[in-house]
Parts: structure tokens; sequence; C-alpha cells
């Protein structure tokens, strides 16, 4: 952590890697590759918010297989030939003062159903999803959903090679940092979870058991991914329901990951479930960031509802979380950084071809 009384365009420093400042762009969904690439969309999307001012840019879930997408419209990075696709972004992320990010994700018994727009329902194999989707325990998300397969521990350490692999391509890609997907419901929360994960062996029961999972992603991608760049995880904080995960947890995970080579915890919460009671308004989950940061010691961003500079800033300067990151509201503007350094009184320079304008 940096000096004291950082505030929201304080510097900072995580191993090798620099942030300009302490805003970042959450992952967003896009839905808009096929079979997994990225496009001019994503180029666009993700390089006009490094434009904007964000220190950190951060991919949308990137899949490790191709039955780890949420939809058949999901990016990936499963084979060789998605690198070239995302170098190109990462490269332009840099060359505009931003760190480019991949967030190595796989949807677990949450995949193969349609875009949000077309009503986010499970999709036939026939229509370009799959079966069968893998999860810890044979139960669905929901009532008249997919059930999923069981898996087995040749089916665990297939998804640990897999998210290793995934690193090692985002490094040729021009990564400079890889967020593990461990939040929303998608597999390697559903291990975490109680209410998705009953089982009987080494992965199932108690904490510990339960975090095996992610921990050997950790280790394996660990194993790949230099020392000198940073590893952030993002999880749900907690599932927002009785008997599921909670924030006790997540403090007691955090311990478990910083000594394996974790940085930073991207605490959200939700997803387990559909009929989860989340108590949705500005900054909801900053007091699990907060606490995981001060219990566990360990680098947090604080994520959800975070719309206003003035907002931002004091999560910074109370030490609730060391970085924010936005995702709707960087929707609504691109250039929401460059804006709230204006309404801050922050000396932040534009790029040279918006200086006058802004």
């Amino acid at each position: 952590m940096t000096a004291s009384h950082p505030h929201l365009f304080s510097p900072l420093q995580i191993r090798d890697v620099h942030f300009r400042n302490r805003i970042g762009v959450s992952p967003m969904c896009q839905y808009s590759s096929v079979d997994g690439h990225a496009d001019d969309w994503h180029l666009v999307h993700l390089g006009s918010r490094a434009v904007g001012g964000a220190a950190l840019v951060i991919t949308e879930a990137a899949a490790v297989a191709p039955e780890g997408r949420i939809s058949p419209q999901d990016l990936g990075i499963w084979k060789d030939e998605h690198v070239e696709g995302l170098a190109r972004i990462f490269r332009f992320i840099e060359q505009n003062g931003a760190v480019p990010c991949i967030q190595l994700a796989h949807a677990g018994r949450k995949g193969s159903t349609a875009v949000p727009w077309k009503g986010g329902k499970a999709v036939a194999e026939a229509e370009g999803g799959w079966r069968p989707l893998l999860a810890p325990s044979p139960l669905a998300f929901e009532p008249g959903g997919i059930v999923p397969v069981e898996m087995n521990a040749e089916d665990i350490q297939g998804v640990v090679r897999a998210f290793a692999e995934g690193a090692r391509r985002a490094l040729q890609a021009g990564a400079r940092v890889v967020e593990i997907h461990a939040a929303h419901g998608y597999l390697l929360h559903e291990f975490l979870s109680p209410l998705s994960n009953r089982r009987k062996d080494q992965y199932g029961g108690s904490l510990e058991n339960r975090a095996r999972a992610l921990r050997e992603v950790v280790v394996a991608v660990r194993r790949v991914w230099p020392e000198r760049l940073p590893l952030f995880v993002r999880i749900s904080a907690t599932d927002w329901a009785d008997g599921g995960w909670d924030t006790d947890q997540s403090v007691e995970l955090a311990r478990q990951l910083l000594p394996l080579g974790v940085d930073l915890i991207d605490c959200s919460s939700g997803g387990t479930t559909p009929d989860a009671k989340i108590p949705v308004g500005e900054g909801y989950q900053l007091p699990m960031a907060e606490r995981i940061r001060r219990e566990a010691g360990i680098v947090t961003a604080g994520v959800g509802m975070i719309t206003t500079a003035e907002r931002a800033d004091q999560v910074i300067r109370s030490g609730q979380a060391d970085m924010v990151l936005l995702a709707r509201q960087f929707l609504r503007d691109p250039y929401w950084a460059l804006h709230a350094a204006r309404s801050l009184h922050q000396e932040f320079p534009a790029p040279p071809q918006y200086g006058r304008a802004l």
C-alpha cells in the first residue's frame, strides 16, 4: 500500500505495475464475440475507457474453456488463436496510460445461456449451446434449470490447468494483471458456497475444503504468471442468503490467498442463488471491502453503485478500499475519470487530442 492519506488520484504500485490513479473499469460482459475472439467492439469499448483516464481496464470474463462460457457470444482465452485480438487491445490500452487486465473465468452451472437482451435462458445444443454443464454438485441454478454434472477429480484438475493456460496466453497477449473470477455464482464461487457445493470429498464440507479448488487455481496461475505482475481475485463477499457464503468466510479466504501470491481482492457479492435479497444502494458492498482489507491485511477494490467522484474519493481517503471499480458509470461516461479529476480539482491531463474540449 502507498503513502499516508491517498486519494482517488494518488498513484498505486502493486508489484512492478504502476497505476496512475485508483480508478478501474470493472469487467462488463459484452456478449459480442464469435468463437471467443476479441474484435473491434472490444477494442473501442475497452480502449475508450483507457483514453478516458482509468488506471486499470479489465476485460469482461474470458472463458478458459468453451464450456466455461456464460453464453455462446462470450469472450474466450481457451486457444492460442485468441491471443492476437487481445494483444491489439492490450497494446492500445497501454499506449493510453492504463494497465490492461484480463478476467479469467468459468461459468460452471450458469453456462450455455442466451444473451441478456434475448432473455438469458438456457440455449439448446442445436442453437449453439452445450451439455453437460459442470459444477461441484448436481444442483441447478434455478428451478427448472439445467442440472449440471458433478465434477470428478479429473474434471477439477482439467479446469485448474485451463486457468493456468489462460494466464499463459494472457501474458503472451500483453496483459499486465490477471484477475481470477471466483464470484457471481460461477464455477469457483460454486465451490466456495455451501448453497451450491454439497460434496463429501476433499473439495466439499469445511471452508478449507470448499476453498481448495480456488487455491489450486491460484497456485497454478501463479506458476505461469510472473512474480513481477499482480494477481487479483474477484469474490462475492456474501451470497446474501441464509446458510450461504458470507463475509466472515471471505476474510478467512483472503488470509489463505495472500501467501499464495494474490495481491488484491475485488469485492463484489451475490450470484449464487436467484432469490437472494440484495440491499442494492450506493456503496452497498464497500463495508465488505473495508473489512477484508483491515482484517486480512490485503489490498482491496470496492465496486457497486459508485457513481460520483466525491463518493469514489471518499472510499480511498477513508480506507474502505485501495481502488474503486466502476461499470455502469463508465458505460454512461467513458471519460468519467477525466471529469472526476476536474470536479475534485486534481491535476490529471487529458489526452492531447481531447485537451481543448476537456
